[in-house]
């Protein structure tokens, strides 16, 4: 994320001050990057809305539906916001690290170290360029979890055993989970508060959504495992193909309880800005996707607070 650059007016806009008071506070004109958000929030005495502490999984079991995109921008939204945030990259592939900056062959260490050979978890993470914003990296050496879990007891927990030892440490720990179904992801969900479902406004989105709540309520039946919130987000919708909306209004029919009303809109800049390594708010903050994510999450928080207000005693546990 060495690319990230900030305007005054921007930085502006996040800590209610004006291009004028950024210049001072910061002590330059121009150049203005991740760091002197930390700055300004010092300088500012502005610390985050209290939110209590959430564990949150991006997942579908069906690809292409723009994922990673989305959490890496949503994690790194919420660091903007001043809250410590931890990225959990998931998939070999390594797409989640890659967009935040970082390239997952330089690491020796991932999160199989932590699950297989028990390796603490603050010794592969690593702290990203904005400031807030750490991450656990990953590679190809991720592709084998799943059969080097497969004959260990308690296998399904090991991720939500490995995170108690930093729940106080950070605010948000968003998972960036592969299209597929396996130990991994079941460690995921069963270490979840919330899960966070991005899909695409087509009709092929049933076949994943079928089977994520399938496995859902399994959880639910043979794990006594039982997710505090579920959120469906349309992701890369064009509201000029008929097709589109058809599927929204489908969506709406089917899932109302749980679709967000916020949609995030087809955006080219969400490409172009994971080809630079960085999340789209540090590419381009204006972007009708950056505009949507930011309701999105919004709309997210917003729920999740409405929720544990209605249920005190989940709230006061989730602190």
């Amino acid at each position: 994320m060495d690319n990230v650059k900030y305007t005054s007016r921007r930085l502006a806009e996040l800590f209610g001050l004006t291009p004028k008071q950024v210049v001072e506070i910061v002590g330059h004109r121009d150049g203005f990057g991740p760091r002197d958000l930390a700055v300004l929030r010092k300088a500012v005495r502005r610390p985050p809305e209290p939110f209590p502490h959430r564990k949150q999984l991006f997942l579908n079991f069906k690809g292409g539906t723009g994922k990673t995109s989305l959490s890496t921008s949503y994690a790194y939204r919420l660091a903007e916001r001043g809250y410590k945030v931890l990225v959990l990259d998931l998939d070999s592939q390594g797409h989640a690290t890659r967009c935040l900056g970082e390239e997952g062959s330089s690491f020796t260490k991932t999160l199989y170290d932590v699950l297989v050979r028990k390796t603490p978890l603050a010794e592969v993470t690593i702290e990203t360029k904005m400031p807030g914003l750490w991450l656990v990296p990953a590679n190809l050496a991720m592709s084998t979890v799943d059969l080097a879990l497969m004959p260990m007891a308690g296998r399904e927990f090991k991720l939500k055993n490995a995170l108690r030892d930093v729940d106080k440490q950070y605010d948000f720990v968003v998972m960036d989970a592969p299209p597929s179904f396996g130990l991994l992801n079941l460690n995921a969900l069963m270490a979840a508060n919330d899960l966070v479902t991005p899909v695409l406004a087509d009709f092929l989105s049933y076949d994943g959504l079928r089977l994520l709540f399938e496995t859902i309520q399994g959880l639910e039946e043979d794990l006594s495992h039982q997710l505090e919130n579920i959120f469906i987000c349309v992701n890369a919708f064009n509201q000029t193909f008929r097709i589109a909306r058809e599927a929204v209004d489908a969506l709406r029919e089917h899932y109302s309880e749980y679709l967000l009303h916020s949609v995030v809109r087809q955006c080219t800049k969400f490409a172009q800005a994971s080809s630079e390594g960085c999340p789209v708010f540090g590419y381009d903050p204006d972007s009708k996707g950056a505009m949507d994510i930011e309701a999105m999450q919004l709309e997210v928080l917003g729920r999740i607070k409405d929720g544990l207000a209605a249920r005190p005693d989940a709230a006061r546990s989730a602190r």
